[in-house]
């Protein structure tokens, strides 16, 4: 089984879709990790490849209490795990604050169990801490977040257990795959809005 070791390799194929996603960058300098998860992982995984400093976006499962699940368990809504993404990234270009900036844009934190038409405990906006570095991290700018919204934030925050890399199929999903309904009506809005708005490159 890949641990959770295996995000600092693995950035893939990436294919031109109106807007490119990032190519494998080296490792080597040092390489931190962020787990967030806020809806369907491909989601995310298209927006955070879009973001400078990151080095490799992995779609996986955590914060639940199966081992090695697979995707229909956890869509089954009885694993406990969410639907989240592991970012590699190199803190000397983006720091763990800027991801979770972005995070927060790039869904809506304050629906609880649900992104849109996906709903389900897997879909649950979380943030999974390594340290208290960033759960501190991670409270300061939930706080920052709430000052700009009406709505409660449902986000929770939790320590990381251990992350499970999703089956290969769905890595690098909006790349290979960006004219299936699903991309090209729910990703690429959302990707083309963050870029509009400055959060994330082309």
């Amino acid at each position: 089984m890949k641990t959770i070791w295996i995000a600092a390799a693995v950035l893939g194929l990436a294919m031109a879709v109106g807007v490119a996603a990032p190519e494998t960058k080296p490792m080597d300098t040092k390489t931190e990790f962020a787990v967030v998860g806020g809806g369907c992982f491909w989601c995310l995984e298209a927006v955070f490849e879009r973001v400078p400093g990151v080095r490799a976006v992995v779609n996986g499962y955590a914060g639940g209490h199966v081992n090695d699940p697979t995707y229909q368990q956890v869509c089954s809504d009885t694993t406990g795990h969410a639907e989240v993404v592991q970012i590699a990234y190199d803190p000397a270009q983006v720091t763990y604050e800027h991801l979770l900036d972005v995070f927060w844009r790039a869904h809506d934190p304050t629906s609880l169990n649900r992104q849109g038409a996906d709903e389900g405990t897997q879909y649950r906006s979380v943030i999974l801490y390594a340290d208290e570095a960033q759960k501190s991290a991670a409270e300061k700018s939930k706080m920052a977040a709430q000052a700009e919204l009406s709505k409660p934030i449902v986000t929770e925050i939790l320590p990381l257990q251990r992350f499970w890399p999703a089956e290969d199929y769905h890595q690098h999903y909006f790349a290979q795959h960006p004219g299936e309904g699903y991309c090209a009506l729910v990703i690429r809005p959302k990707v083309v809005k963050l870029q509009h708005e400055g959060v994330i490159t082309k």
